[in-house]
């Protein structure tokens, strides 16, 4: 498997939010959608990420772009994570790895040394096709949402 690359079809997926609502991408057909892999809830990077998405959530809603943050964590994990940052997007708990896989986001990681499987955190705009416009491999979690904000902006969302 590859990551899927600009101008391929983002892959499906159906997958429970933080409230346990069941949430599709076709559901952002006709709007711009952010779809972010990150690695585990209420840790530092994925924290920093989180909070910065949710102070730039205004700007995205402005642009009509649609958030959706997908992590192996559970739907508990993903309530108490949103409610402790009071994050105003939709966080997906993928335990099963349905989107993980499917988009690749999956494989292994070293962290101190140590070498392990897991998420890595890369993230995709979708089109309002269903295209992928753009990936976004090895975020760096404080300036991430800006710089999906800047591509928004140059692509006329």
């Amino acid at each position: 498997m590859a990551i899927p690359h600009v101008g391929s079809v983002a892959p499906a997926f159906t997958l429970p939010d933080q409230d346990g609502a069941q949430h599709t991408l076709s559901e952002a057909k006709g709007k711009y959608a952010l779809v972010y892999f990150y690695p585990k809830d209420d840790t530092g990077g994925c924290t920093k990420e989180a909070c910065s998405l949710g102070e730039y959530f205004p700007d995205f809603s402005k642009s009509g772009a649609v958030i959706y943050g997908i992590s192996p964590d559970s739907v508990k994990s993903h309530k108490k994570f949103a409610e402790k940052y009071n994050l105003p997007f939709t966080l997906l708990a993928d335990p099963e790895h349905q989107a993980i896989k499917a988009y690749d986001v999956w494989g292994k990681k070293k962290f101190m040394g140590r070498e392990y499987d897991g998420v890595y955190r890369t993230s995709f705009l979708i089109a309002p096709d269903g295209t992928i416009a753009k990936v976004y491999e090895s975020v760096k979690p404080e300036s991430h949402a800006q710089e999906v904000l800047n591509d928004l902006k140059e692509l006329g969302a």
